[in-house]
């Protein structure tokens, strides 16, 4: 496939611009991956914050219901009532242990993604915290799937550039085929990655 005369053959520009298309997907696919990657990270730190918040905000309504409670109790014994602060206390205690055990396992199911509110209302209550830790996590998995998908289109474009860059030097035409044909599976791949990142499951 080399030129003679200093001519170039018509061939070796045709895997040229093959190189230099495979080459620009290549670099689309890189940069979308590292947008994918960051915003996996930022999703991440943001899903643990805000669990983090959602567990300080347990804390101080368990303190402050313990503490409630504990002022009723004085409250029926400043007034004489033995009978009914024992009933109040046994049934605290009663609450408290059943509380405990449930903290020691507590099962549930987990949040099926296409059910999650990605915008959940915003808000600093326990109920809100958890709907937008939530969202932040599935919001993170969709950014892992979509650098996933273009991470795999990225080495099918760097594949390709090998394969058409030996074309030049074997002269063997079915090189070209095969890296246009990986040229191809990367522009899937980014598709995928971009409209749908949920439809195939890399990892």
């Amino acid at each position: 496939m080399s030129g003679h005369g200093g001519h170039v053959d018509p061939s070796n520009k045709k895997v040229a611009l093959l190189i230099a298309v495979i080459a620009a997907g290549l670099a689309f696919s890189e940069t979308l991956g590292k947008s994918a990657q960051t915003a996996a990270l930022s999703y991440n730190v943001e899903a643990s914050n805000l669990w983090a918040f959602f567990q300080a905000k347990t804390i101080r309504q368990t303190v402050l219901e313990a503490a409630t409670e504990m002022l009723k109790i004085d409250t029926l014994r400043d007034g004489g009532d033995q009978a009914a602060t024992k009933a109040a206390l046994a049934k605290r205690i009663d609450n408290w242990e059943k509380t405990a055990a449930r903290y020691n396992t507590e099962r549930m199911d987990p949040p099926v993604r296409k059910e999650v509110d990605l915008n959940p209302p915003y808000g600093e209550g326990r109920r809100e915290l958890m709907a937008r830790a939530i969202a932040a996590e599935a919001k993170r998995d969709t950014s892992l799937e979509r650098y996933h998908h273009y991470e795999v289109a990225s080495a099918a474009f760097q594949i390709g550039i090998v394969l058409a860059s030996a074309t030049v030097i074997t002269g063997m035409l079915v090189l070209a085929y095969l890296a246009a044909g990986l040229g191809l599976v990367g522009l899937a791949f980014v598709a995928i990655g971009f409209f749908a990142p949920h439809a195939v499951h890399l990892f």
